[in-house]
């Protein structure tokens, strides 16, 4: 006999699929101050990745 496993027992409903519509942005930024670098994360729909990556 066959075993399914927990998780595809579960219905996401309308959540299925949209986890790949999302891209994750990383931008290094050099600080002025200290010369370090630092990174900035960010989450966004992949429709709206040219305008967030402009105002980043």
């Amino acid at each position: 006999m066959a075993k399914v496993s927990k998780n595809a027992k579960v219905d996401r409903g309308k959540n299925v699929g949209e986890s790949k519509n999302m891209v994750k942005i990383i931008k290094f930024v050099r600080s002025d101050k200290s010369g370090a670098y630092s990174t900035r994360e960010k989450v966004v729909h992949k429709d709206l990745l040219q305008d967030t990556v402009k105002s980043m």
